[in-house]
C-alpha cells in the first residue's frame, strides 16, 4: 500500500481514538471554554471537519459553501462524530480509487481567507492528513489541561497497531 492510502487510513483509526476520548469525558470538560483559538475541545474537532469537508470539495471540483475555517457553533458530540467517521471514510474509499496519475493532478482554488492556491490531489490529502494531526494535538493538550490522558495517535502505534488489520 504506497503512503497516501496508508494515511487516510491512519486518520481515520486516530480520529477514532480521540472521538472516543472525548466522548469518555464529562460534557463540561468536552465543552469547557478554553484559552485556544477555538474555544473548547468539540469546537476544535469541528473546525478539522470544515477543513476536511473543504478539500473533499475541492477534490471533486465543487463548491464548498464555508466562509469561514470554522461553523459558529458546532453540532452535537455524536453527530459531529457520525459526519467525520463517514467523511473519513470517504478519503480512504476516494483515495484508493484513484490512479497515480490522478494523485498528482494539480487543482487551483481559492483559500477561505483570501488568495489562490494550487495542490495535487495527493497534497490535499497530505494536507488533511497532517492538519487533524495538528488539531488532535491541541485536543490532547485540551485533554490533559482536564486531567485525563489522551489516547496515543502517533503514526507508529497505528503501524504497530492497526494498520495491518
Amino acid at each position: 500500500m504506497n503512503t497516501i492510502r496508508m494515511l487516510t487510513r491512519y486518520k481515520a483509526w486516530a480520529n477514532a481514538l480521540i472521538y472516543d476520548a472525548v466522548s469518555a469525558l464529562p460534557d463540561e470538560e468536552a465543552l469547557r471554554e478554553r484559552k485556544t483559538r477555538y474555544r473548547n475541545i468539540v469546537h476544535t474537532l469541528n473546525h478539522v471537519y470544515v477543513i476536511d469537508a473543504v478539500f473533499k470539495a475541492h477534490l471533486l471540483g465543487r463548491e464548498h459553501g464555508y466562509r469561514a475555517r470554522n461553523t459558529p457553533d458546532h453540532p452535537p458530540l455524536p453527530e459531529l462524530w457520525e459526519t467525520v467517521r463517514a467523511l473519513d471514510a470517504w478519503y480512504v474509499v476516494h483515495v484508493d480509487a484513484m490512479s497515480a496519475a490522478e494523485l498528482e493532478r494539480p487543482i487551483a482554488f481559492s483559500f477561505i481567507g483570501g488568495g489562490n492556491g494550487r495542490m495535487t490531489c495527493e497534497q490535499m490529502v497530505a494536507h488533511v492528513v497532517n492538519h487533524g494531526t495538528y488539531h488532535r494535538g491541541l485536543v490532547a493538550d485540551m485533554m490533559y489541561q482536564a486531567g485525563v490522558t489522551p489516547p496515543t495517535t502517533d503514526l507508529p502505534v497505528f503501524l504497530r497497531d492497526a494498520a495491518l488489520t
